[in-house]
């Protein structure tokens, strides 16, 4: 039964995760800049553009009662900081955004296809926020947000394969009925090679890590870090959330983008309560809770 702890949790997870996985991102050279940059003046942990965008697509949505494309292009560019750790084609296509440019032609300016980054998939699980019970709204709308951003056809796969999941676990789905509806869903072979493997990996003996990076990926790319996320949220959904970010830290990698996908999606399964106390150190975690909380009750409003 999805409830307001549950929205909650799911935001809190996505935030938590991906500020606490930062400073285990990329080399040595990212890691040396975001622990000059990872803390606020009251140290408190920074988020990334994960959060960010995250953060944009909910007002958006508050603000529009839907998703208005161009409305969410502008409050992207708008909120656009480097500091962030935004990729560098979204970093270009924010910067000739807040330009002026529309971002139907620039989305495409670097990739002729689109990006299949995973950068459309870290905020996929606010969309299944603003549409928990239909599949079909929700699958559009992936797209609609995606495009401004990851056109290409793996992007939005991999963000629509991240949202259904996120829906599941707010419908608290055992983890084969929810392999099967992700499985039902893929297009392309490779996501469906891999939830194949994250299938078998669940239900057989404990995998090691470099066969989980050999076989799921740990890259930016959406392919190499969407199904990636959601084996760790489902193999740690009855866990704590701290085993998992840990197993997430080993990986290496995309760390706090795989963290907050992963994150979000567990925190669907459990709510924020076990959240709360890592969210302390976290920047702004009353206003992602009140968002979290704001779009429950829009969706929900029926029931108070």
């Amino acid at each position: 039964m999805t409830s307001i702890d549950k929205y909650k949790g799911c935001f809190l997870g996505l935030a938590v995760g991906d500020a606490f996985g930062a400073p285990y991102e990329g080399g040595l050279l990212e890691r040396l800049l975001w622990k000059a940059i990872g803390k606020t003046r009251d140290g408190k942990l920074r988020y990334t553009d994960d959060t960010q965008m995250a953060i944009d697509l909910a007002e958006s949505f508050l603000h529009n009662s839907a998703i208005e494309q161009d409305h969410l292009a502008y409050r992207f560019a708008q909120s656009y900081q480097w500091s962030r750790g935004y990729g560098p084609s979204t970093s270009r296509l924010l910067k000739l955004i807040k330009k002026g440019k529309n971002w139907r032609d620039a989305n495409k300016k670097k990739f002729k296809t689109g990006s299949f980054g995973n950068g459309a998939a870290m905020r996929a699980p606010i969309l299944a926020m603003c549409f928990p019970s239909n599949t079909l709204a929700l699958l559009n709308n992936v797209t609609k947000s995606a495009e401004i951003t990851h056109a290409h056809p793996l992007g939005i796969e991999g963000a629509k394969l991240i949202a259904l999941a996120t829906q599941a676990a707010f419908r608290d789905l055992e983890n084969e009925a929810i392999l099967m509806k992700l499985l039902h869903q893929c297009q392309s072979r490779i996501y469906k090679n891999k939830i194949t493997f994250c299938a078998e990996a669940l239900n057989r003996s404990e995998k090691k890590i470099k066969e989980i990076k050999r076989n799921l990926g740990n890259g930016i790319a959406a392919p190499q870090s969407c199904v990636t996320a959601i084996y760790f949220s489902l193999k740690f959904r009855d866990q704590k959330f701290e085993s998992m970010l840990s197993q997430i830290f080993t990986l290496g990698g995309d760390v706090d983008t795989i963290a907050s996908m992963a994150g979000a999606i567990w925190g669907a399964f459990n709510g924020a309560s076990t959240l709360e106390e890592k969210s302390k150190s976290l920047e702004q975690s009353q206003e992602i809770t009140w968002l979290a909380k704001t779009l429950f009750l829009k969706q929900h409003h029926s029931l108070f």
